[in-house]
């Protein structure tokens, strides 16, 4: 008796050890226990393990049915008979039927969740049901223990489905409402049908509505979607023409119906209420931004309504930045000043948010900034030699002289000079006769010179002058004695009888060849 008790001491204090950690006191006590060969049981308490809830996905299936989900709300800290136990008072399964497979491996009753790494939500186990005859279960041993294992829930475990932490969102199909029938013998009855397999099969009813492609539930037909698990209703189906609905079903029906005409109305009523904002702010020619911003620009905060929102790209900025981003422009084209480290905005300002934005002197400057910039980037514009005057305008090939809608003088497009009452030769003999005294004569008579230099401009090879080809085709014609000139070869298009001789001029073309190398259609 004496050594019994001192066994059993050296076992309390070798537990006392290790929940205090203390390596060397267990170490001894172990030891001990060993060498006089004593058995001992080393089992971890519940409260060593965590105490959460968790959701466990579980796969089930047996011989006759693919595997169908449900969800169990368990704890990592249960044994694998406390969850034989939840899912035979939720769906009546006996325990001896169930054969359970954690990650590739059978646990044993005795077992934690926690031990086979069932620890976070959406772990994953399997459920095999067994037939009953395999299960070697008859209707007594079946009866008895389900009466074993209600009275134990009573008394231990919730009875009712959301206190037991079972989440009802999935449900088994295929047998599993007649297996949990709470009916005395209801259990026992299917399995014993299972174990005959001589007995013939019991006739089902017709299925009245749809079922479920993801958890087999059999919802009515008018429901869009399933009751259990909230999948949708397949494309395909058509509810029945003979269908009646109840009365339950009907005053739902009427119920989506006044909630889909409410729907509807609500979102024309937000369709008109938005119309209405577009068209008031078509109207402005600032857009105000109506959440409070900060601008990107000097990181002023601005509140609901201060700052101004570009139409194009939507960035917001305050009033000064936008005008001082307008009037530092060297383009007539005002992009938006919204940039970072990885993006340049490409939007631009419109004309009326400038507009908007400027005084009326600043908006003139900004207009003739445009102006300036389209003509000096222009190849074919000619602004007017009248001193001061701002007058320019678009020439085109065909056209030789600009009447200026400033000054109202003529302009002379070939010369790039005024000479009212002369034509061009005499401008030019004119021109000549003033270069031996006049500065600005000579000016102009070296820059003719150098045109003619450069292959700008030509002599007229029956009159003298010096005429420019503008743009267009190579084939050109003097304005005072009316030759028609081959530009490419600087020499008359035609023969000495006029148009049509081919026997001289430039002879483009005579024998399918150009005139010139460089020669662009001047026949």
């Amino acid at each position: 008796m004496e050594e019994a008790s001192r066994k059993e001491q050296q076992a309390l204090r070798l537990a006392e050890a290790i929940k205090g950690g203390d390596e060397e006191a267990a170490r001894r006590c172990a030891i001990w226990l060993t060498e006089r060969r004593v058995p001992v049981t080393v089992q971890v308490k519940q409260e060593a393990d965590p105490e959460q809830d968790i959701r466990l996905w579980v796969g089930v299936e047996d011989a006759q049915m693919s595997t169908v989900p449900i969800y169990l709300k368990v704890q990592p800290c249960m044994t694998l008979a406390s969850l034989k136990d939840m899912v035979f008072l939720h769906y009546g399964f006996p325990p001896s039927v169930q054969q359970w497979v954690v990650g590739k491996r059978l646990p044993r009753d005795h077992e934690t969740l926690y031990y086979h790494g069932i620890q976070r939500d959406g772990d994953a186990a399997y459920l095999y049901l067994r037939s009953a005859r395999a299960a070697q279960l008859c209707r007594d041993s079946c009866q008895q223990d389900h009466e074993r294992r209600q009275l134990e829930g009573f008394l231990f475990l919730p009875c009712t489905l959301s206190e037991l932490g079972i989440e009802e969102d999935i449900l088994l199909a295929r047998g599993t409402t007649n297996a949990a029938a709470s009916t005395p013998g209801g259990p026992s009855e299917s399995l014993e049908e299972k174990s005959d397999p001589g007995s013939p099969p019991s006739e089902q009813p017709p299925k009245v509505g749809w079922e479920c492609p993801r958890c087999t539930y059999v919802n009515k037909p008018t429901w869009p979607g399933c009751e259990m698990c909230c999948a949708e209703r397949p494309q395909g189906y058509v509810v029945p023409e003979a269908y009646q609905p109840d009365e339950e079903e009907l005053v739902r029906l009427e119920r989506e119906e006044e909630s889909m005409r409410q729907y509807e109305q609500a979102k024309e009523h937000q369709k008109q209420k938005n119309y209405q904002q577009l068209l008031q702010l078509d109207g402005q020619s600032l857009v105000p931004a109506d959440e409070a911003v900060e601008c990107p620009i000097c990181f002023v905060a601005l509140d609901p309504g201060e700052g101004v929102t570009l139409r194009e790209c939507l960035h917001s900025f305050c009033r000064d930045c936008l005008r001082g981003t307008i009037l530092n422009s060297q383009e007539p084209e005002v992009h938006c000043p919204y940039i970072d480290e990885k993006y340049s905005c490409p939007g631009q300002l419109l004309e009326r948010e400038i507009k908007a934005l400027l005084s009326d002197g600043e908006y003139q400057h900004f207009l003739d900034l445009g102006v300036s910039v389209a003509e000096s980037r222009s190849r074919s514009s000619y602004h007017c030699k009248t001193t001061d005057c701002r007058g320019w305008c678009f020439f085109e090939d065909d056209v030789n002289e600009f009447p200026c809608p400033v000054c109202q003088k003529v302009n002379c497009l070939l010369c790039q000079a005024i000479h009212e009452n002369m034509n061009c030769k005499e401008y030019q003999d004119d021109l000549r006769i003033r270069a031996q005294n006049d500065k600005a004569a000579q000016q102009t008579t070296t820059m003719l010179l150098t045109m003619v230099q450069k292959g700008d401009a030509m002599y007229c090879p029956a009159c003298r002058i010096i005429i420019q080809k503008k743009d267009g085709c190579d084939w050109i014609r003097c304005t005072v004695c009316h030759t028609e000139i081959c530009w490419a070869t600087k020499g008359p298009r035609w023969g000495p009888a006029g148009s049509g001789d081919t026997s001289g001029g430039c002879r483009c073309k005579l024998n399918g060849t150009p005139c010139h190398p460089n020669c662009h259609g001047c026949h």
